[in-house]
């Protein structure tokens, strides 16, 4: 689960600040009443308790609970959650539309695994219909966000011409970006786009990799 951006209430604080250091035991004793009382936050964080089975038994389908209490008071990342869980059948009868919906929802408020979730979705025509196009712009968002998995995605789309023109300049930039945190399917798929570029188009390449790793506010590390 991703950690929250807003200032915390010192309760709430207490709680992530014991989640981090891996004291259970007090995260779930912060995080509990709170949740209970209606705080969106501490349901998400309990929510992230009982999927990872630490201070609670594990179970997905209390997870599932939690973070649907959580994402119906608008908490964007409990959101994403219980879209992927509705699609992949974790915690609760599988239901690919209705977690296309939840991670809609959640992508239109700017959570970049939910782009990155729903653009899966899409690229397979899992459970909606296919819709390459709309994947490619949902990978981009959440490329251009620093999201490593979706460089990649996003690379081997434009060295396919899948959703968008083939462009193996854009393709070597992102697939380049995605290979340099590790991404093993970038760097395979790097390897054939380079064998069909000449010198200038890798220079343009990398030029295009450079400035978007450096760029100001554009790339920035968020976790696969």
């Amino acid at each position: 689960m991703s950690l929250a951006v807003q200032p915390l209430a010192p309760a709430l604080a207490d709680g992530v600040t014991a989640f981090q250091a891996r004291a259970y035991d007090r995260a779930l004793a912060v995080f509990q009443p709170l949740a209970e009382a209606g705080d969106p936050e501490a349901q998400a964080w309990l929510g992230a308790l009982h999927a990872g089975g630490t201070g609670v038994p594990g179970s997905l389908s209390k997870a599932f609970e939690w973070y649907r209490r959580a994402a119906e008071q608008g908490h964007g990342p409990a959101a994403t959650n219980v879209g992927a869980m509705l699609a992949m059948g974790q915690g609760v009868a599988q239901d690919r539309a209705e977690g296309a919906r939840w991670l809609e929802r959640a992508s239109a408020g700017g959570d970049v695994m939910a782009a990155y979730n729903l653009a899966t979705l899409l690229a397979k025509g899992d459970g909606l219909p296919a819709d390459p196009a709309r994947a490619a712009a949902l990978y981009r968002t959440a490329a251009e966000a620093g999201h490593y998995p979706s460089q990649a995605r996003l690379g081997h789309l434009y060295a396919h011409g899948i959703g968008v023109e083939r462009d193996r300049v854009e393709a070597f930039a992102w697939l380049s970006l995605a290979a340099g945190h590790g991404v093993g399917t970038a760097l395979n798929a790097l390897e054939e786009v380079i064998k069909e570029m000449s010198a200038e188009e890798k220079r343009e390449g990398a030029a295009r990799a450079q400035a978007r790793r450096t760029e100001s506010g554009r790339i920035a590390p968020i976790p696969a």
